[in-house]
């Protein structure tokens, strides 16, 4: 295999997301902004750890890409992972503030399924926000400029600006 930014482009290019599996600490160093930055850019939709430096967990939030941890006394190593393993991560429609159990099932060539027990901790409805939107840019330019409505507003469902607040004039049959 080749550099990581090359496995990456593969692995998009084939229509599949990419998860990070980590030890403990991970994100820990300088430049973590640009780290999480990177990962987003990559494709990495979650990060599976041990555990998170604190500033790091909060950019992988805000770049829209899951910190989801292992269950306490758990680790990556236990579960010998090599990369060709398909991921179905359960739990995730229905996130609330606090820590929110996670399943991950994990489908591997010649080998029977598996289920490692993941939790996601979410701190504020801010980073609950965040993620739900798939960070913060995403996050802002909805809150700034919701989607156009379909039906009444006064560019007809035509073009994805939407009309402003102040618009009165009837819409365009």
């Amino acid at each position: 295999m080749g550099p990581v930014h090359e496995a990456a482009a593969t692995y998009r290019a084939a229509g599949h997301d990419l998860v990070v599996v980590a030890g403990r600490n991970y994100g820990a160093g300088s430049s973590r902004d640009w780290a999480a930055k990177a990962q987003a850019l990559l494709g990495v939709r979650a990060v599976i750890a041990e555990s998170f430096e604190r500033i790091h967990r909060n950019n992988l939030i805000g770049m829209g890409v899951l910190p989801l941890e292992f269950e306490e006394g758990d680790t990556a190593s236990a579960h010998a992972f090599t990369g060709e393993e398909e991921f179905t991560f359960d739990g995730l429609a229905d996130l609330c503030v606090g820590t929110n159990p996670v399943a991950l099932s994990l489908v591997r060539p010649d080998a029977p399924r598996a289920t490692v027990r993941l939790r996601l901790r979410l701190h504020s409805r801010q980073e609950l926000a965040y993620l739900r939107h798939g960070g913060i840019l995403p996050y802002v330019m909805a809150s700034r400029y919701p989607p156009p409505s379909t039906a009444g507003d006064c560019w007809g469902g035509a073009t994805t600006r939407r009309a402003p607040s102040s618009c009165r004039a009837p819409c365009p049959s």
